[in-house]
């Protein structure tokens, strides 16, 4: 194979799926290597993730490319030190080592010359002799470079096996000096420690090692990830037959007889449950059907169910919790007068009952759609609490729920977290050992209240507390595993009021009125577009998912800024069904990033992870990083890049939170995002695309769900037929939960 050593100029084309590359490099000077005028050549292939002013050693051969002429196809590939003071300057300068930036790089090699390298490597302690580096400074830059050395001779190993970089780096954070053993060892054992590694990357490394297919480690493992992928999907637990169906297709060429065996160990060694439940599969039971009929069908026969431990014993535990508070009387607002029952008289009669079933029963709740007056309802409520001197709580499962609650209500209101006091390190501060001293806690958006998330919060609370649940229980359900508010109304453990009346029906506003002919099973009335139409709710046609991405272009950047004034950016949020295709979140995030943020030359911007992350874009972190205090939804703009610290600092909301750049795969771009993702917030601006090639998506609630997050004006992109698809389709997903046969059961 031909050689070719020389150092990265820039990077043309990186894919973090399977690490192509496409780099320009200046070559070290070598006979026999014809460049071209720039002295740059471009070089192909399967590359760790490198970066601008690293040196490489590549072997591989010359290919001339019909189109792009003389290439080198590499075949490996090794990082290794420059040997030049120009080659040093640059790579100390390249932002590779935290810590070093352009500047300092060259007062580094100013001062040491040739030896600069070594100095870092061999003798950390003279960096003191470079102006304005102090003992921490030169203490944090040699431990910087030990860990790129270590990363690097990870990388070594592991570049081999897609893995790119920064999850090298973070394989580094987790394991220490020991990454390479835990690597070759146990390769299952990443998938479980460390954000970004699936087991299908974990499997990849154990299978080069030559572990076999039906080894008890790549069974388990697989097992455990088949849990964890219906998990994701908002299940609680995988009927045993699910289970080992699902993964015998994952695993392939492997005796399915092994598989009850594998699932048996997960259990001797206490990483499952199994329980017997109703079984009935959660797909056969009409979503119209009530309480009574589902007891009759999930009552024909019983079946093996497995739980990951800690949803086993949160669906246990909200099971209990919920049952002592329902039936813990006379409890904490039992002694409120009947003088203070008497209600405002413009609330309605359902308005009034929501009230009265709120003080008189422990556990209650309160449900309707858009504009029939749950606010309305919740502060009168407030008022008769706080007349009688009783402690309450106001909290939403996300902070943008909790922040619109707040306003709404003119009253403190917190996310569940910040109200249990949650810290990464104690975790939650308010348990059963020290409950919240309240009388009543009002929970908003409970839709989307886990079963996870459920069960620590009602640890908190002493028996004898009053729990309201409020939500729209037509909405999608929870992101997290669970349906806790259909499993509770379910049930039949707390009375429900359901308001219908609609209040919300300004002159000429039709969100709301075709929210909720939507969600009655018709069609919404769109008006003519015309210049003088006041409407809030509109169409543009589209079939091909293609026009619909253009006309999603056009109409966020140009149209509703020219039209209403809103500013693209701030005010107008795209909620598509779907991530892939040219309609789908993913394809809308580059259209939208490249017409309302394009590159700048004086404009910051990084590549991690795949993505390419510039100043002033609209971002979303995509899981609960509880020591950031963000949260799984949360949206923010990018504010600025440190590329000799490794960060980026991302504005929520008036907050500034700091990234390293190993942690930017909790990011994602949010100018469009997914429909499940916007629950419990609302836009000023939504725009939908709605399409037939979404069918598989297209759902009622999840079309309800989205026309009910904007305040001011929605815009649909699409079909009418596709909308009918949508509507037709009131099948709610089931998912796998025994709540309420539990709480149905039990008390």
């Amino acid at each position: 194979m031909d050689s070719l050593t020389g150092s990265v100029e820039r990077i043309t084309f990186y894919n973090p799926e399977n690490g192509y590359s496409v780099i320009r490099l200046l070559p070290d000077q070598q006979p026999g290597i014809d460049l071209s005028s720039e002295q740059l050549t471009t070089v192909v292939g399967n590359l760790p993730e490198v970066s601008p002013g690293e040196h490489l050693r590549l072997k591989g051969s010359w290919k001339n490319h019909p189109k792009h002429g003389r290439q080198f196809q590499s075949e490996t590939c090794e990082q290794i030190l420059p040997a030049t003071v120009a080659g040093m300057r640059r790579y100390l300068g390249s932002g590779l080592i935290k810590g070093i930036g352009p500047r300092l790089a060259e007062r580094i090699v100013d001062q040491f010359g040739d030896q600069a390298l070594e100095v870092i490597e061999n003798q950390p302690e003279r960096l003191l002799e470079v102006p304005d580096i102090g003992p921490k400074r030169s203490g944090s830059i040699a431990l910087a470079w030990e860990e790129q050395k270590q990363v690097k001779d990870i990388m070594l190993f592991l570049h081999s096996h897609d893995v790119s970089t920064n999850l090298g780096i973070k394989i580094y954070k987790q394991y220490g000096d020991q990454s390479m053993q835990v690597v070759q060892s146990d390769p299952y054992r990443l998938a479980g420690d460390i954000h970004g590694v699936g087991f299908k990357t974990a499997d990849r490394i154990a299978q080069s090692l030559g572990l076999p297919h039906d080894h008890p480690s790549r069974i388990e493992a697989g097992l455990v990830y088949v849990l964890n992928e219906m998990i994701n999907e908002g299940h609680v637990y995988v009927p045993r037959e699910v289970l080992a169906e699902k993964a015998n297709d994952m695993l392939g060429e492997i005796n399915p007889d092994l598989l009850p065996t594998a699932i048996d160990r997960l259990r001797e060694q206490e990483r499952v449950y199994q329980d017997l439940v109703p079984g009935e599969k959660p797909d056969a039971i009409p979503s119209e059907a009530g309480s009574g009929e589902i007891s009759e069908k999930r009552a024909e026969f019983q079946q093996p169910a497995i739980y990951l431990m800690p949803f086993y014993y949160s669906e246990i535990g909200v099971t209990g919790r919920l049952g002592e508070l329902a039936g813990t009387l006379p409890s904490r607002m039992s002694d409120l007068p009947p003088a203070f029952l008497p209600l405002d008289p413009q609330l309605t009669d359902e308005q009034g009952q929501a009230i009265r079933t709120a003080i008189s029963h422990p556990v209650s709740v309160l449900t309707g759609g858009p504009g029939t007056g749950k606010t309305t309802a919740l502060k009168a409520l407030i008022a008769v609490v706080e007349t009688a001197g009783k402690k309450y709580a106001l909290a939403s499962p996300t902070g943008r729920a909790a922040k619109r609650l707040s306003e709404a209500t003119g009253r403190p209101s917190s996310t569940i977290h910040r109200l249990l006091g949650f810290s990464p390190k104690e975790g939650f501060k308010h348990n059963d050992q020290n409950p919240l001293d309240i009388d009543l806690l009002v929970v908003d958006e409970a839709s989307m209240l886990d079963l996870i998330l459920a069960n620590q919060l009602l640890k908190a609370l002493q028996p004898g507390c009053h729990v309201l649940l409020v939500g729209d229980v037509d909405q999608l359900p929870s992101v997290g595993a669970g349906d806790v508010l259909r499993d509770v109304i379910k049930s039949g453990i707390a009375p429900v009021t359901r308001l219908s009346f609609i209040f919300r029906q300004e002159s000429g506003s039709r969100i709301i009125t075709n929210a909720h002919r939507i969600n009655q099973g018709q069609m919404p009335v769109f008006k003519e577009i015309s210049e003088g139409s006041s409407n809030d709710f509109f169409l543009f046609p589209a079939e091909a998912a293609e026009d619909a991405a253009n006309w999603v272009e056009d109409i966020v950047v140009k149209r509703i800024p020219n039209r209403f004034g809103f500013d693209a950016m701030a005010h107008v949020q795209v909620l598509a069904p779907m991530y892939r295709g040219s309609a789908g979140v993913n394809n809308l995030n580059e259209q939208l990033q490249a017409a309302l943020n394009p590159p700048e030359l004086k404009k910051p911007e990084k590549q991690l992870f795949g993505k390419t992350f510039r100043q002033g874009d609209k971002v979303m972190q995509t899981q609960n990083a509880y020591d950031k205090d963000v949260f799984n939804g949360d949206i923010g703009r990018v504010l600025e890049f440190n590329p000799s610290a490794h960060t980026m600092d991302v504005d929520f909301e008036g907050r500034r939170v700091t990234y390293e750049w190993t942690d930017a795969d909790q990011l994602v771009l949010a100018y469009a995002v997914s429909v499940h993702k916007a629950q419990g917030s609302e836009f000023p601006v939504v725009v939908v695309p709605v399409i037939t090639a979404h069918y598989m998506m297209l759902q009622r609630n999840l079309l309800y769900t989205a026309i009910t997050r904007a305040r001011q004006l929605c815009v649909l992109v699409g079909s009418k037929r596709a909308i009918a698809i949508a509507i037709n389709n009131n099948r709610v997903a089931q998912r796998y939960s025994a709540l309420a046969w539990r709480l149905e059961t039990n008390f």
